[in-house]
């Protein structure tokens, strides 16, 4: 049994600080799951009181006759302590402290929560929080909560979609939106500080709650990287649909999340890769979450990627048409058998896909059903999406089309059909139930169904490797760009040939044996940017050129940075003919080493045409990771241009892996520019921090 199985199936559970007022915070959770039919046992614990709500109360949780699974600490945080210990002394579970005033108040506070964990920790017992919002499990009544989303005096349906966020107030938003969108849900809970209990570990439990078919999770950070992808990881290879929103990728957004859980935001990029890897689908706002899971609980994940439109307005069609083909669905026109099989149902109907049914089904609405199925019966696997206008406000009117709607679904129970109108409740009801999603704007429709397509994608494609544990000590110190090479070039990775030179003889005797043109570069620990004071020379043609760029590189380094040690002058055959590119690795403080990669040189800063990937990487991911680039195109033959060795490139990206993950001291590397030429590669330019 999972250790957070007593927070959402607890079969007792004991209110500490609890409140005769149901309108109180300390109040709450006992009125709400009296009202809604939590199925365990329910004890108020108060010293004041003898009774509460109607519920006989006890001084404390050591006084309640009978185990107690989890245990609602909502007092003053000056009293928590002195509760979580008395939990402890009963042998309570899982405790949620919903009270605030520790880590997110600064250094005491976060000393106090440090000190909870410390007790929870000694006594095998889980704690959630503090400043936790509380959990939900409508199937069972369990509202430990003082939310005010569910005091409207109706419990929201039980369901299939659990939601998981660190903040209470996203939570409750999240919880209301989701409620009024008809989605109903399995668990939630706000996780708040996170001392113990975070989003990763609740994605662990769902991974495994036959309860949950989607898990709808927001953070503000994440301290344990490897758990958090093992946690998605798992959800996903179990089938489950992860949809995740990720806040605090601005710097103001990264400030407002340090003050306000007490701990910072990771690189947002990074966050991007390990949900693409893990199978998850990285949301942009709230109601593009609840319209992912909502298309997934109602209707189903689509087979693939393709769509076939049925609308009765020109336009609205070609909107759809749009949207999906930005969002990488594929609308490919009908075939001819197809084309002349509608033409017998609707002789009037135009388009190849989208099919414009035209505004004269009015008198015939059925009719538009009939051309959806006539698509079915001709297609494999696609989805199928119609536009139907505003019929569904008149139910009445709109009878005849809603029963052919639920026959022909009844018939393709394996298709995922989608219905786009503004609709009265009681339509929107039968439709949902039948398995048919119903959305009012288009755009939001094909971008769910787009989502999904690509949660399945991502679920494919999910490495099934993991990081090796072995590790080394670095020989070299790679403290400037002849030595990173040096460490480089051990590791088998190719490095144009250089010498290092501290006169002008030996630059131009080393221009002389390596053959002109020459490159000419200052060699310096404290300047790692050497473009940016002119320390870079090209196309040196000559031993005169190579003398008076000797000297010209010095004098250029002892102006700008006067202070900066200065180790000689790298000289080296100039190599131009190829694809500049970036091959490097960022490791990340909360997920390890990543592995970037993207147009080398200045373009790079220009265009940001950078892609990353979790180390280590085999070949095949290292192939993905390329082709993710935009740039990628260059390597391959752009426009009757020869295609370069892209084999080569993948070697050196593996090979950057296992070097990230051999010598864990290494906190990044800078290949900028490696050369992708016809055949093989090089690396001209490096920089290794330790």
């Amino acid at each position: 049994m999972h250790d957070l199985d007593a927070l959402f199936n607890p079969q007792s559970l004991a209110i500490v600080g609890a409140s005769s007022d149901p309108k109180k915070l300390s109040g709450r959770a006992i009125h709400y799951m009296k009202t809604y039919g939590f199925k365990g046992k329910l004890y108020p614990v108060n010293p004041s009181s003898p009774e509460i709500q109607g519920l006989t109360a006890y001084p404390s949780v050591s006084a309640i006759p009978g185990p107690v699974d989890q245990a609602v600490i909502i007092v003053p945080s000056t009293r928590v302590e002195e509760s979580l210990r008395d939990c402890a002394k009963k042998g309570v579970k899982v405790v949620q402290v919903l009270s605030s005033g520790f880590g997110e108040m600064g250094p005491e506070g976060k000393a106090a929560q440090d000190h909870l964990v410390e007790i929870a920790r000694q006594a095998g017992m889980r704690m959630v929080g503090p400043n936790s919002l509380g959990a939900l499990s409508p199937s069972n009544g369990l509202f430990a909560t003082f939310s005010t989303s569910f005091a409207r005096g109706a419990a929201p349906k039980p369901g299939k979609v659990a939601f998981i966020t660190q903040s209470g107030a996203f939570g409750s938003c999240t919880y209301v939106m989701a409620d009024l969108r008809g989605v109903g849900m399995s668990r939630t809970l706000a996780t708040g500080n996170e001392a113990d209990v975070d989003v990763a570990h609740c994605i662990d439990f769902l991974a495994q709650d036959p309860e949950t078919e989607v898990i709808c999770a927001s953070m503000e950070s994440c301290r344990n990287g490897d758990q958090l992808r093992a946690a998605i990881n798992k959800a996903s290879s179990a089938g489950k649909a992860v949809i995740m929103m990720k806040v605090g990728t601005s710097e103001a957004g990264a400030a407002a999340a340090a003050t306000h859980t007490g701990s910072l935001a990771g690189d947002d990029r990074v966050y991007d890769t390990i949900l693409r890897e893990t199978g998850a689908w990285r949301a942009r706002s709230i109601e593009e979450m609840v319209d992912i899971a909502y298309l997934l609980v109602n209707g189903r994940m689509p087979a693939n990627n393709k769509l076939s439109l049925v609308t009765v307005s020109g336009g609205i069609g070609i909107l759809m048409a749009d949207d999906g083909a930005r969002m990488g669905l594929e609308i490919k026109p009908f075939s001819q058998a197809l084309i002349d099989q509608l033409a017998v149902v609707l002789p009037y109907g135009a388009g190849r896909n989208p099919y414009d049914t035209t505004a004269q089904v009015a008198t015939n609405p059925q009719l538009v059903v009939d051309v959806g199925q006539c698509i079915l019966q001709h297609t494999t696997d696609d989805a199928l999406v119609f536009y139907l206008a505003n019929n569904g406000l008149a139910p009445l009117v709109f009878r005849d089309t809603l029963d052919a709607l639920l026959k022909l679904k009844a018939a393709y129970k394996d298709r995922l059909v989608v219905v786009i109108m503004p609709s009265e409740a009681g339509v929107r009801a039968e439709l949902e139930g039948a398995g048919i999603p119903v959305y009012e704007d288009p755009t939001r429709a094909i971008a769910a169904i787009s989502a999904a397509c690509q949660i399945r994608q991502r679920r494919e494609r999910m490495p099934t490797f993991s990081i090796s544990n072995q590790k080394s000590k670095l020989a070299i110190h790679p403290s400037d760009e002849s030595k990173a090479k040096q460490l480089l070039r051990q590791e088998g990775i190719p490095v144009i040939e250089e010498r290092v030179c501290l006169t002008a003889k030996e630059a131009v005797q080393a221009a002389n044996e390596f053959g002109y043109p020459i490159v000419a570069k200052i060699l310096s620990p404290d300047i790692q940017h050497k473009t940016e004071i002119g320390g870079v020379l090209l196309g040196l043609s000559n031993s005169t050129e190579v003398e008076k760029g000797f000297e010209t590189l010095i004098q250029r380094a002892k102006t700008a940075k006067p202070d900066a040690r200065l180790e000689g002058v790298l000289i080296s055959r100039m190599v131009n003919k190829g694809v500049e590119t970036l091959v490097g690795m960022h490791r990340d403080p909360v997920f390890g080493p990543m592995i970037m990669f993207g147009l080398g040189g200045i373009m790079v800063e220009l265009f940001k045409d950078v892609a990353m990937a979790s180390a280590p990487l085999d070949k095949a991911s290292a192939h993905q990771l390329i082709d993710s680039v935009k740039g990628a195109a260059l390597l391959k033959g752009w426009r009757g241009s020869e295609p370069l060795d892209c084999d080569a490139l993948v070697d050196v990206l593996c090979k950057i892996s296992e070097t990230a993950c051999k010598y864990p001291e290494i906190q990044s590397i800078d290949i900028n520019p490696l050369l992708v030429q016809k055949s093989g590669v090089v690396a001209l330019d490096a920089v290794i921090s330790v």
